[in-house]
């Protein structure tokens, strides 16, 4: 990343072996840096609003808080100026995962998802994009959509263009923008214009209420949808 700032990184979890394992992976990579580490969540929270960190990366069980309560208290529902929280963790349970995307968080990764997804995690949430590990997104967006945690889906919304659904579909099946450019031979500056247009519309706050919405209405429905990395 020539020419810009490194995307900053706050780590959060209980064990120093953990902390320090990711921040080897990440700080690996040109466009990262990792400036602090917590080892609770009352450090995790204090410390991120006292640096600003571009993202947060916060493991679910930790003392004191854990990662759900980090998160809502980072980036809830009420706060003005949200940070972006990654909820890393071992644990694939869809109570873990509920509650951290209800809490705010933009990317649900497992431990062993490996250093590209961590990283490319990383890049996405610091552009606003949410990602999820692949082996349990639609697993994730249909039990999303089971629980109507998305207040959009039964109110009135402004209707979408052909070309918005397309995407919109897409989004859901857990395609990223550069799949969807490739996908609907378009650019990934255009898809861009569309995932912020929709969000509008829908007032959704990320990707991950986008994909809620549409399986929430039936926009896009399971038979057949995979995911592709």
């Amino acid at each position: 990343m020539t020419g810009s700032a490194p995307i900053s990184v706050l780590l959060a979890d209980d064990q120093a072996m953990i902390r320090s394992g990711l921040r080897l992976l990440l700080d690996d990579e040109p466009d990262i840096s990792v400036v602090a580490e917590a080892s609770d969540g009352v450090e995790a929270v204090e410390l991120a609003r006292r640096l600003r960190p571009d993202v947060c990366l916060v493991d679910i069980r930790m003392p004191r808080l854990d990662g759900i309560e980090v998160t809502r208290a980072l980036a809830g529902p009420g706060v003005s100026n949200p940070f972006r929280v990654v909820v890393v963790t071992t644990f694939d349970t869809d109570e873990y995962v509920y509650g951290a995307l209800r809490g705010g968080a933009v990317g649900f990764i497992l431990k062993d998802a490996g250093p590209a997804l961590l990283a490319e995690a990383v890049r996405a949430a610091n552009i606003g994009d949410a990602l999820v590990s692949p082996s349990i997104t639609l697993r994730l967006l249909r039990h999303l959509a089971d629980t109507h945690i998305t207040p959009t889906a039964n109110e009135p919304t402004p209707p979408l263009s052909e070309r918005e659904t397309e995407v919109v579909r897409a989004i859901a099946r857990g395609r990223t923008n550069r799949e969807i450019a490739a996908e609907l031979f378009i650019s990934l500056s255009t898809v861009k214009s569309h995932v912020s247009g929709i969000q509008t519309k829908l007032r959704a706050r990320n990707r991950v209420q986008i994909a809620a919405w549409a399986w929430e209405t039936g926009t896009v429905k399971t038979k057949g949808c995979h995911v592709t990395r």
